[in-house]
């Protein structure tokens, strides 16, 4: 069985058993637990929870079905995130579905029930995304693995949603300053994805393996750069991207008024007239397709995509020679991996 595959069935029994939960509290809760079960398993490449577990194999450790469940906790974590971007973003949609918030809002409308529907489906957002956190940390602690392993590894987990915490308040925040800094767009990318996306599992990985400094410092080298590079990459495709690749509306990024290296290359190179048309189309709920078409013009004219394009494979570059560097230090089975991986999040191709 492929690992994303097991990745799925281990979530699959831990949602079973917490959905059972759940409706033995009250009948009405069935759509309550399903809607987690639903949006965990509907889709996600499975990315955080992978390097985990590579990161723990990388650094010697066996194999086994306790692993998979214990890295699998990240990706409840990952659904805590989206669930909660995504009301913060307004986002209609996600993996090509309605998004939570929207959801609920809409089972509000079909019922006829009172007060505003838009409440309610926030308000559901809210706590589904809090429970998909609760249980992230369930998962970890109860997935089998050794005390020591998990109470090692729970240092990297606190601080990795600390972080992202912070990277998506710092996000919100530059929006509503209209900071389009590079320093702040590179602290976003830093901190909202980079280290969340693969330092961070790599180091809960290394973590549960018992692992020494010279393999957290090896992983460190490849995931900073690596998960740096995926996130610009992430930024490309939230203004450039097929809706059937990226699950949303083309040009939601835009839309939304994300304040990415993209947007800060651009604005650094744009003339006054570009400037204003990025101040006035950037965070306009309203843009049409005409209006994203402009943007992305600018975007390209003042080479910030073409700038853009370059950083990432700077970035990818750095995290090979990381790569390479481990050899000795992690596992050439791991590595191999690590080295399709590296491909696949550059590309966004897994």
């Amino acid at each position: 069985m492929e690992l994303k595959d097991r990745i799925d069935a281990a979530l699959a029994a831990f949602l079973d058993r917490q959905a059972a939960v759940i409706r033995g509290i009250d009948d009405s809760l069935g759509v309550y637990a399903e809607t987690v079960s639903a949006f965990v398993l509907g889709g996600g490449k499975r990315i955080r929870p992978v390097f985990a577990y590579w990161g723990a194999r990388g650094a010697g450790l066996a194999d086994s079905e306790a692993l998979v469940a214990c890295v699998s906790s990240l990706e409840l974590l990952q659904a805590s995130a989206l669930m909660h971007d995504d009301l913060i973003d307004g986002s209609d949609t996600r993996r090509g579905a309605p998004s939570i918030h929207r959801r609920f809002t809409a089972m509000h409308e079909r019922e006829g029930w009172s007060g505003r529907p838009e409440e309610f489906g926030e308000a559901a957002a809210i706590l589904l995304g809090d429970l998909c956190l609760v249980w992230s940390d369930e998962l970890l602690c109860s997935a089998g693995m050794p005390f020591e392993a998990v109470a090692a590894a729970r240092a990297d987990f606190d601080l990795m949603r600390t972080e992202v915490s912070a990277g998506q308040y710092l996000d919100v925040l530059s929006e509503v300053r209209r900071d389009v800094s590079e320093d702040t767009a590179a602290k976003v990318a830093r901190y909202k994805s980079a280290k969340y996306t693969i330092e961070r599992p790599l180091l809960i990985g290394a973590s549960l393996a018992g692992a020494g400094e010279a393999v957290r410092a090896h992983y460190s080298g490849i995931g900073l750069p690596l998960g740096e590079a995926f996130q610009l990459r992430d930024d490309v495709l939230g203004v450039f991207g097929d809706p059937a690749q990226t699950g949303k509306p083309a040009g939601d990024d835009l839309r939304e008024g994300k304040h990415t290296f993209l947007v800060a290359r651009a604005w650094a190179a744009a003339d006054g007239a570009q400037r204003a048309a990025l101040d006035a189309g950037l965070g306009n709920p309203g843009l049409d397709e005409a209006g994203v078409e402009r943007l992305r013009a600018i975007l390209m004219d003042t080479g910030a995509l073409a700038d853009t394009e370059h950083r990432i494979e700077v970035l990818a570059a750095q995290a090979e020679a990381a790569l390479e560097s481990s050899r000795g230090d992690v596992d050439p089975a791991a590595l191999e991996v690590f080295a399709g991986l590296l491909v696949g999040a550059v590309k966004r191709d897994f």
